[in-house]
């Protein structure tokens, strides 16, 4: 079954991330704008000194989260909860696609080791000020508590 991320998880994701209309440089130091966008639709790389409305951004949003979620979908042979699917997906809109689908957190989810996988979002802390955001993903992961 196809799923998609929850308006509560579309919230989750928003809140992690924020939203900026100018273009400024993420922990990683990538120029970034809107909900974390660093490629616009057309391929073109988000620069600094752009700038967008919030429409754009949301816009945004909705394409990067769907190219997320499709990995997802792909990637999770096993069954999820909505607070599972909506917990990978910040998580994945976080680090990225090929990230995810060659971690240890995916491996023990395949392997129906839910508890194991719930262990593994904190393991992604290499910025400290992550740390927050991983917890919070392993609490919606493991209990479905939205921050």
């Amino acid at each position: 079954m196809v799923m998609i991320t929850s308006s509560k998880g579309v919230n989750t994701l928003i809140e992690h991330e924020g939203i900026r209309l100018k273009a400024y440089l993420d922990s990683k130091g990538i120029p970034t704008i809107g909900v974390g966008t660093i490629r616009y639709p057309n391929g073109v790389r988000v620069k600094l000194g752009d700038k967008c409305t919030l429409a754009q951004a949301m816009t945004w949003l909705t394409k990067d989260l769907g190219q997320f979620e499709k990995v997802i979908n792909r990637s999770v042979k096993v069954p999820l909860t909505q607070y599972q699917f909506d917990a990978l997906a910040d998580f994945v809109y976080n680090i990225g696609g090929y990230a995810f689908e060659n971690s240890t957190l995916l491996k023990k989810l395949n392997r129906k080791d839910y508890d194991g996988a719930g262990r593994q979002f904190v393991v992604w802390t290499k910025q400290p000020e992550l740390m927050g955001r991983r917890i919070r993903e392993t609490n919606l992961f493991n209990k479905g508590v939205y921050p």
